[in-house]
């Protein structure tokens, strides 16, 4: 599990390209600066770690590009202790980003290979989140209300479930559409039942599937 100045040179590359795109959250370049990512990848892919692209990583899945991650990470706002719940354990990436922002992430994973190869993974890098093997959907009624959410699969629609385990004043971002492109959506609870909404853009992500797969 070596991290190497010159992973940590390629860190510094990408973190000034993803300024030069637009991120302007310093904390969440600085938690991107900090994240091993060549650790989350395949290993036929981890030549190409630092590249500002998604890779395969198994399951039909993917590892999400750089810029996705941070532009997620960057509307999310968060703000240290924040209890974060994200749908979508995948590689683990986007979790570590947001455990280096300060945020106690509780996270869910539908497929049962990459909920084990990432629960280990994560535990050998020194992260630690809460991890969980469930269907996104559904989310963790038990551990919420939380204070943000995040989901990292595009949705045909918003999940209530997940609404109503968001807390008044909490954010959630999700990407919404069809399977083909979807439009990066935040949601601000402002109370029990009622919820502003904005749009930030086109994105394309892997399908938010409903129940488990072993």
């Amino acid at each position: 599990m070596n991290d190497l100045m010159h992973h940590q040179g390629m860190r510094r590359r990408l973190v000034d390209g993803l300024r030069t795109k637009g991120i302007r959250d310093e904390r969440v370049l600085e938690a991107i600066g900090k994240v091993p990512r060549h650790l989350f990848m395949d290993s036929g892919f981890v030549k190409y770690s630092y590249k500002d692209q998604a890779f395969p990583i198994g399951a039909g899945q993917t590892i999400s590009q750089p810029f996705t991650v941070a532009y997620q990470s960057q509307l999310l706002e968060v703000e240290p202790n924040a209890k974060v719940l994200e749908v979508g354990t995948g590689s683990g990436y986007q979790a570590a980003v947001l455990l280096e922002l300060g945020a106690k992430v509780f996270s869910i994973e539908r497929q049962k290979e990459l909920y084990v190869k990432t629960e280990n993974l994560m535990t050998e890098l020194g992260y630690r989140p809460r991890l969980f093997f469930g269907d996104g959907y559904k989310g963790l009624p038990t551990y919420g209300p939380f204070d943000r959410i995040i989901v990292t699969a595009g949705a045909p629609y918003l999940p209530e479930d997940l609404m109503d385990q968001l807390k008044v004043g909490g954010r959630m971002v999700i990407p919404l559409g069809s399977y083909e492109r979807q439009e990066m959506t935040v949601y601000i609870k402002t109370s029990e039942d009622s919820y502003e909404k904005q749009t930030k853009g086109d994105f394309v992500f892997v399908p938010m599937l409903k129940g488990t797969a072993q």
